[in-house]
């Protein structure tokens, strides 16, 4: 199963003073000095040039994750505190202001200005990206039908983005309203088959809307390229637990319903309007939303939504060797300070100052590394990936 189920993960991280956590303009800096411990395939410019993405190898299991997401986060902050700047991991910077950040300097970018113009210069938002590989483009077709259930779920465990251009918003995951601006995003529709969303992709190539599917942005997706389940719901969360637990979720959910679609099982799947309403609640309450089944007609709290998922991925658990992850997950949702988001808000709650919540992002960031790992780098740090997914 592991083999089957390989993971990557997309890592998209904040460039912040590492004094007061305010952001930076400063990725060509931070690339040029960073590119030689990692390969320009693994640390990547993003839309704004106060942020990096970092993508790791083609991951064998959640064992593999561990080892280098934690490897490669202390690498890149020691490479950076050599220049006074640190990372940040969230969906939004508190107290950023959009239009005093400069784009990045490639022809992809420079294009999707032109297209979308402050739609596309406002998009200073984080994301998490989870690639779990699969055997065909319709098994993640009819895959992502189903995943959708659950996105909302996976949306109220990562949120962390309370905050937009100085203000509380009340919303637990305000990234993710800023990024429903863009086309092509949100929940996706339905298709019944990996034909049906081949022509809609070519449909749309011909019309010239778009020139490949990676501009088809949706909260998951058949990758293109890599042969993946993309999952792109997700705030960039709290801490690098965090981020490996909803990766084995994933993995475990895309595993589950390998095995019951292998087998002739499917489950209902909701057209997308349903679904909308309960992302709308993980945006707005996180941890804390009340949830619909509009299957059997019911509703639930989120806390009680996440423990019915995990008791459904029960059972390909111990083949993926993700235990340690799935109790993290049951800790995380019966711990009384809920996610980033909500940490977020009880700091600035308590005193009113925006600097102290970056300076709690950065140390939250690290959490996990040794002080020891963080020491200025001797010699170079080198990832080298397989093939692509």
């Amino acid at each position: 199963m592991q083999r089957r189920f390989t993971l990557g993960i997309e890592e998209e991280f904040q460039l912040v003073d590492a004094q007061t956590g305010e952001l930076r303009s400063v990725s060509p800096r931070v690339l040029e000095k960073c590119g030689v411990y990692f390969g320009e395939q693994r640390i990547k410019p993003e839309i704004l040039q106060s942020m990096v993405e970092h993508a790791s190898t083609i991951l064998p299991n959640i064992q593999a994750a561990r080892e280098e997401l934690y490897a490669t986060r202390a690498t890149l902050s020691r490479c950076l505190t050599e220049e006074g700047l640190a990372l940040i991991s969230a969906g939004t910077h508190p107290g950023a202001l959009w239009w005093e950040h400069r784009l990045s300097d490639e022809e992809r970018y420079h294009q999707i200005e032109a297209e979308y113009q402050d739609v596309g210069r406002s998009v200073m938002v984080f994301g998490l990206h989870i690639h779990v590989s699969l055997g065909s483009q319709e098994m993640a077709v009819a895959l992502m039908n189903q995943v959708r259930n659950w996105l909302p779920h996976l949306l109220a465990l990562s949120s962390n983005s309370p905050f937009w251009m100085k203000r509380m918003t009340g919303i637990k995951s305000y990234r993710s309203v800023v990024w429903r601006r863009f086309p092509r995003s949100g929940t996706p529709e339905l298709f019944v088959s990996a034909g049906h969303f081949e022509r809609y992709v070519q449909d749309l190539i011909e019309m010239g809307c778009i020139d490949n599917a990676k501009k088809i942005w949706w909260d998951v997706r058949p990758h293109p390229f890599y042969g993946t389940l993309e999952f792109r719901i997700c705030d960039m969360p709290a801490t690098l637990e965090d981020t490996l637990a909803l990766a084995a979720l994933c993995q475990a959910l895309v595993a589950k319903l390998t095995w019951l679609y292998e087998r002739g099982e499917h489950l209902p799947v909701l057209e997308r309007d349903y679904l909308e309403e309960n992302k709308w609640r993980a945006v707005r309450y996180g941890l804390d939303a009340e949830v619909l089944d509009f299957v059997r007609r019911r509703r639930l709290n989120m806390r009680d939504a996440i423990h019915e998922l995990l008791e459904f991925v029960d059972d390909v658990v111990d083949e993926l060797g993700i235990q340690r992850e799935v109790l993290y997950l049951h800790s995380l949702i019966s711990d009384p300070r809920g996610t980033g988001a909500d940490r977020q808000i009880a700091l600035y709650e308590a005193g009113g100052d925006i600097e102290a919540v970056q300076r709690y992002l950065m140390h939250q960031t690290l959490q996990g590394i040794a002080p020891d790992e963080l020491n200025p780098p001797r010699q170079a740090m080198h990832f080298f990936a397989p093939e692509p997914m």
